[in-house]
Order: structure tokens, then sequence, then C-alpha cells
């Protein structure tokens, strides 16, 4: 690793002090499960002046209920998600989704700020300089998208365009399927963003002197049914080949509302509004779920190698219906 200067901060004023000082030239840390990697591969053209670590800011990993739903600390672990009794109570697929995330000791470090803030995990993109140079990519801002013309097995098949890597955070996908809002903190104020607007094509939208302070869950309907499932090679480590989350309300044995989020599929979370047209006003039963599975992959334009995910995609979203559909009758 090259040589930079470390800080550790003891406020959010002082992080973001120290951001505004280093004009984009200083990066966050806090478990350091992603940024350490990116820096030992030197993967990047800029690399920082400064790293600042957010670990020392109190009261950032604090999960909090009231009337309104769920309040997670942006410094809360992973782990600390998987075990917490206010997340398993009523945002279930919160629990799921951090448990699936790589290894035990990943998610003893990781936080949630960081698995939603992570860089894209896309091979070309990922490239260690030492083995040959970095490979240049649209995402870097010089040059098209290898991916296009070259192994593109593990890219999007949503709503790419000039760059085809996926999302990677297991923990987006859950939270925008319970509709989730994201508190930032910068050094022109404060902002709350829907977490469908959290990502664009070339990652998150956090600028240079911002940070992510907090999540908004909000409480999920009376009678909504969440699930979450993910598809991998090796079952206990690698991200996600394709996920879905879904959150679907049903009322007398008929779906009243949906959201239906899939990942790894596209350059953001992807909500499958076909999938969840196909549910709403339906009764929940093993036909719409073959319906909605067959909706969601409606908008698919799959490149050269990675058509297989369209059938992956169906697979998860008719089984996520079909858990559901489990879970009501358990439950009536």
């Amino acid at each position: 690793m090259k040589y930079f200067q470390h800080y550790s901060a003891a406020s959010i004023d002082e992080a973001l002090s120290l951001l505004k000082q280093f004009n984009g030239r200083a990066k966050l840390i806090a478990g350091g499960t992603d940024l350490l990697g990116t820096l030992k591969s030197d993967i990047l053209p800029d690399y920082p002046e400064a790293v600042i670590d957010i670990k020392t800011i109190p009261g950032l990993d604090a999960i909090n209920e009231d009337e309104d739903g769920l309040t997670i600390g942006a410094l809360t672990r992973l782990v600390d998600i998987v075990q917490s009794p206010l997340i398993n109570k009523s945002c279930g697929i919160l629990a799921e989704a951090a448990e699936s995330v790589a290894s035990p000791e990943i998610r003893n470090m990781g936080t949630l700020a960081g698995n939603l803030c992570q860089d894209t995990r896309c091979w070309y993109y990922r490239f260690p300089h030492a083995m040959g140079g970095r490979i240049q990519c649209f995402r870097k801002g010089k040059g098209p998208c290898p991916a296009v013309t070259g192994d593109n097995r593990y890219h999007a098949v949503f709503e790419g365009k000039k760059c085809f890597a996926v999302c990677p955070s297991d923990m987006a996908i859950a939270l925008a399927a319970l509709d989730s809002s994201l508190t930032v903190i910068g050094n022109s104020g404060k902002k709350i963003i829907p977490i469908m607007d959290f990502y664009k094509t070339l990652g998150c939208v956090l600028k240079p002197d911002e940070m992510l302070t907090e999540i908004q869950v909000p409480r999920p309907l009376d009678h909504t049914l969440q699930t979450f499932l993910k598809f991998r090679v090796r079952e206990s480590v690698d991200f996600a080949i394709a996920s879905v989350a879904s959150a679907i309300t049903v009322t007398k044995g008929f779906c009243t509302d949906a959201r239906i989020i899939l990942g790894a599929v596209a350059p953001t979370p992807y909500r499958a509004s076909e999938a969840e047209k196909a549910l709403i006003g339906n009764p929940l039963d093993s036909s719409t779920a073959k319906t909605a599975a067959e909706s969601a992959v409606i908008h698919a334009k799959p490149l050269s190698r990675n058509e297989f995910k369209v059938e992956i995609i169906k697979a998860l979203v008719e089984r996520a219906i079909n858990e559901a559909t489990l879970k009501h009758h358990y439950r009536h």
C-alpha cells in the first residue's frame, strides 16, 4: 500500500471538516473490508491522500424503534443486524440479507453503511494494478465497458448503459423492499434520500464531502410477508449472481401491496414493477407466482454470456412468492 495520512474522527463535524480539507482526496473507513482491498490492489488512478476513521464517532451504531419504524446507525455491524431482536421482529429480511454477506469474519467487521457504499465487484474494474496494469473503463472515466465484448457472465441484464457492472450490496436490496430512506450529511447540510435514489449507473450518489449517518426503515404494513433469497456459486462466501427481496402484503388471501427488488442484475437495485403488477389484486398462489416470475424479466436485455441470469431471476421470484404463500397459510 502507498503512504497516506490517517485520522480518527471524534465527531461527524470533524469527519466532514477533514473531507472538506482534503477536497475529494480523502476516503472514509469504518470496517475497511472493501476500502483496504481497493487500496491494496491499487485499482484506481487517484490514490487517497488521507483515510478518515469514523468508527471512533460515538452513537452511529445504534438500532432504535419508534412508532414510525426502525432507525439503524450507519456504523451498525452486519453481525449486530443479524442478531438484533428489534430487526428480527419486524424487518426479518434485513437480518437474512446481513447473514448472507460473505463470511462471519467479514460480518464481524463490516458495517451497514460500508455494505451500502461499497464499490462494484466487476472484475475488469477491480483488476489489480500489479498484475499488468489496471484496466481502464467507462466507470473510471476512460474507454468503453470491457464487459460488452468480454466475459460478462456476472454483469447486468437490466438497465446497463455504458457500464454494465452490478450493484453488489445485499443490504440495499432488502432495504429497498422495505421502502427505506438514508440520512446523508455533508458540508452543505443534511438530506434524506430514498434508497432507490441513492444509486445511479456509476455507483452511489454520495459526494466527496458527504457521509451516510443513518437508515430509516418504515414500519411494514400489517400482514406483510418478507422474503430474501440469494443465488451464488459458493454458498458460504460469494457475492450474489442474482438475489430478490420481497415484501408482499396479503389480505384475505389476495395481494394488496407488493415490493419486489432484484439484486446483482442491474447497476442499481432493480424494482420488478411488472411482477408487482401481476401480484396486486390477485390471489397469492402458485399460478400467480409463476405469472409474476415471468413478468419480472420482461425488460431483461442479457449480454452475450449472462442469459442464464434471466432463468435464475424467474426461479428466485417464483420461489419468493411461493414462500410468502406458505407463510400466509401458516399464519392462518
